[in-house]
């Protein structure tokens, strides 16, 4: 049928565990017509020790009750349940390293009102890294990251995303990989599906919250950071001063941590091997899969 599921897929829809080619949704729902609705993008890995995690299940769950809250969307639901749904949604599919989609959708209703209910699915499927395992060039585009005054920036609303699939088709058809968002004062905010972060003269940049998702993969990078004696700053920083970084990446549950190779006409001048984003992207590898830290990721 498609990549993401087939007749056999289950999936888990308002406490049921039912198949994803039979299920069905209103029409008339406000999640369809007006975009509102709350998702989030989580993993499961097979760890070394042969048994399948969740990676910051709790960390997912309790931001996808945030984002519901808000945007007012009711959010009746037990996290502790969903998670132990998400698991058995992963063995009903004979699913190890997998995609984990929750998605908290509204009923029917025309009117531009809160919602007075709402509903949950859960899928998941196989899918590599969401941006590819080559290092990316990205571009400035053209489009802005949502002023947090028009929007409630820090959900991760389905409405939102249409900025994101307008500022990656702008960049793909200009030939790059992915685009790279700035916020309403200039300063650099995030791609438009992943976090930013650059190194330069041997410690770490990311951009301060307030304009960006505050992204779960985000905030293990800084963790390992700190685990790792790396310095690390969120601050606020122009185009300009990143095309002065010496590496970069971009993070996120989809892309993982994906390497930048240039940003516009500007190439990263350090060698990825042994650069501090390598040594991170190889740390985070081993957290996910429950290796330490430290194998593969020892400071020089």
């Amino acid at each position: 049928m498609n990549s993401y599921y087939d007749h056999q897929t289950t999936i888990y829809l308002n406490g049921e565990f039912t198949r994803a080619a039979t299920a069905s949704t209103d029409l008339y729902g406000q999640s369809l017509h007006y975009g509102y609705a709350a998702f989030e993008g989580i993993r499961a890995y097979k760890t070394v020790s042969g048994d399948v995690r969740i990676f910051k299940a709790e960390a997912h769950y309790e931001r996808l009750k945030r984002s519901c809250e808000l945007i007012h969307i009711p959010y009746p639901f037990d996290n502790n349940e969903l998670i132990e749904a998400s698991y058995k949604v992963l063995e009903l599919n004979n699913l190890q390293e997998a995609y984990i989609r929750p998605l908290v959708y509204c009923p029917p209703g025309m009117t531009l009102k809160a919602a007075a209910a709402s509903h949950i699915f859960i899928c998941a499927w196989n899918w590599g890294a969401y941006l590819g395992d080559k290092m990316l060039r990205l571009m400035t585009s053209s489009y802005e990251r949502p002023n947090p005054k028009a929007f409630e920036i820090e959900s991760k609303s389905s409405g939102l995303y249409i900025n994101s699939i307008l500022a990656s088709e702008e960049a793909r058809r200009k030939g790059f990989d992915e685009a790279l968002l700035l916020d309403a004062h200039g300063f650099v905010a995030e791609a438009a599906s992943a976090n930013l972060f650059f190194e330069k003269n041997g410690k770490m940049y990311t951009p301060a919250l307030g304009n960006i998702l505050p992204g779960i993969t985000r905030a293990t990078v800084i963790e390992l950071c700190r685990e790792m004696n790396i310095p690390v700053e969120e601050k606020l920083f122009t185009i300009n001063e990143l095309k002065t970084a010496d590496a970069a990446f971009v993070c996120g549950t989809g892309a993982e941590i994906a390497g930048l190779k240039a940003l516009d006409e500007y190439e990263f001048p350090l060698p990825w091997e042994g650069s501090l984003c390598q040594k991170l992207q190889q740390a985070y590898k081993n957290r996910v899969t429950g290796r330490p830290v430290s194998a593969g990721a020892t400071l020089v």
